[in-house]
Parts: C-alpha cells; structure tokens; sequence
C-alpha cells in the first residue's frame, strides 16, 4: 500500500497552525512520524518528502527497519523498555522518551558509561494511572526526575505522557505541562493523532503522529 505524501503534508501544515494558534512559532514543535509496523513502502514516501523524524516502539523492529538508513535521522524510541534492551536501545536510538522506573535508570546509566554514548531521555509519566501502561505515576514524579539525576547522573530532557483513550487530553496535558515547569523541564512529547493540536496548545514541543501521517495500520 503506497502512501501519498498529502497527509504528511496535511499534518505538518495543522502543526503549524495549531502552534500560531497557541501564539507560538511552528519551529518550536517537532513532528515524530511513528512508524512503528508500519511497510517500507508506507514510509518511504514520507522520508522522501523530507521527514526526518521517526518513532518506533521496539528495539529490534526498528533495527531492522532503519539499519543502515538511519543516517541524518532521529530515532526515537516511544514504546516500553525492558531492561534486556538497554544495551541495544542507548546504541541505536537518539531519543529514549519512556524512562518510567529506577531499575531502567540504572541499567540505563550503566549503558551511558560503557558505550560512551547518551541518547537524549524523557521520563514518561502514567497522568492518567492506569494500570495498563507503563509510566511512572504524578505523585511520584517529581521523586523519580530527582532520583534519575541525582543517583544514576542522568539528565532528562522533558517528559513524555498518552492520556487514556476515553477522557480528555487535555487536562492531562495541563498536568504534564505541570510537572515538568516545577522540575526545570522544557520538553514534552504529548499528542497523537487524534490530539496532537490540543497538545501544542498545551505546549508540546514534540508530536507522535502515526496513522494521521501513514494511514491506519494493515
């Protein structure tokens, strides 16, 4: 199934209007295609149009994905981490955004210093506690940013979320926004698909668009 490039262009152009909208600058909200199972030929499309940001939730699948054909890119990994995949994930991955537990942060620490390699980290939290996803909860928070700093030296970026599918984003985005101003963050991925617009008004400065960019999954 070839994609056209349209609805990538459409989804760059609603970015942009949703940051004018919020009295912000479009450059200061980065699309994260998510071409997680998606085909090569639903994704080449969207390379070819200039994208040159992707996100992908397993280690190995990505690998095999973008091995060889990563070079200029930015490959973030969104999905859940098992400790098993550090190593792999700190070498091939520029972005980790689901830091959600101290275990992970030290395996993850420990990886830092052997490989001489840090990908750029997100703590992801679970705003809406559900016992389904992973994320660490709001409560908690605060505690945990402090801990990955303090004990494991390792400097997240931003925080990552994904409301639950039948409430309202928006007051988790708020909520997000939240924790990471009182804990001297400036980063955050929130929004997809469906969202993605009331995210930059939140203040997302990253976006995780898969089916809206390369159509739904087969």
């Amino acid at each position: 199934m070839a994609v056209s490039p349209s609805a990538y262009a459409d989804v760059v152009a609603r970015i942009g209007r949703a940051a004018q909208a919020a009295g912000r600058s479009p450059a200061d909200v980065t699309l994260v295609a998510v071409s997680k199972m998606q085909p090569w030929d639903a994704v080449a499309p969207v390379l070819a149009a200039g994208q040159r940001v992707f996100g992908e939730n397993r280690v190995q699948e990505a690998e095999q994905r973008w091995g060889g054909k990563n070079a200029g890119l930015t490959l973030h990994l969104i999905g859940p981490l098992q400790t098993n995949k550090a190593a792999d994930a700190v070498a091939f991955f520029d972005v980790i955004e689901t830091l959600d537990r101290e275990k992970l942060a030290r395996v993850l620490a420990d990886e830092v210093q052997k490989q001489g390699r840090s990908p750029r980290f997100y703590v992801q939290v679970n705003t809406g506690e559900e016992p389904q996803k992973a994320g660490v909860v709001p409560a908690d928070a605060d505690a945990f940013i402090a801990i990955v700093r303090k004990t494991y030296g390792l400097e997240p970026e931003g925080l990552m979320c994904i409301p639950p599918a039948d409430e309202p984003a928006g007051p988790h985005f708020a909520l997000l926004a939240r924790i990471a101003a009182r804990n001297g963050l400036a980063r955050l991925s929130m929004g997809m698909s469906d969202d993605f617009e009331t995210a930059i008004a939140f203040g997302a400065t990253s976006v995780r668009v898969g089916s809206a960019v390369f159509g739904a999954r087969t």
